[in-house]
């Protein structure tokens, strides 16, 4: 099967990146449709959801990833310390194979020298909640910083066995 991760810059973060431009997320959500019939993973942060999610098809879940440690920004009394993930299509899970939270728990990332770099346990969820088996393909279609690409085959590397229900 065919699975793809965008992990885009978040609507009006577009800044923060040396590119300094944003990402049509209508025609990024159109063309994982088209091109990823299998199965996609899109990130977005807490204040871009009612945004991007109406973008999407119908039968997407959303998931969370928690973190236990975040950064605080000066001026915001609230953290902003989860984040949703989107989640469409996956390979249907045998009784066998267990079951996946929609949500995880994982710090963020540090001194990656790249704004946003996913953390490998977080990317080895990803993989876990759109079923993938080793073997499959995963476009990530932000590299960014590589962590997806390199947890990628790090996760195939190891013949990575499938969480259990009580993972």
């Amino acid at each position: 099967m065919r699975f793809a991760y965008a992990d885009p810059p978040y609507p009006g973060c577009g800044h923060f990146y040396a590119e300094k431009h944003g990402v049509n997320h209508r025609v990024l959500i159109g063309t994982l449709c088209a091109e990823y019939p299998d199965g996609w993973a899109l990130s977005t942060n807490t204040p871009s959801l009612r945004e991007v999610l109406p973008l999407c098809p119908p039968n997407v879940r959303v998931m969370a990833w928690v973190k236990p440690f975040a950064s605080f920004k000066p001026g915001v009394g609230l953290a902003y310390a989860w984040e949703p993930v989107i989640l469409f299509g996956g390979r249907r899970r045998e009784r066998e194979r267990g079951t996946v939270r929609d949500w995880f728990a994982c710090s963020i990332t540090l001194r990656r020298g790249f704004t946003g770099a996913k953390p490998e346990a977080l990317c080895f969820w990803l993989f876990e909640a759109l079923g993938c088996v080793p073997g499959d393909t995963l476009d990530d279609l932000f590299p960014g910083s590589g962590a997806v690409s390199s947890a990628w085959r790090a996760w195939n590397a190891q013949g990575r066995l499938p969480l259990r229900a009580s993972s």
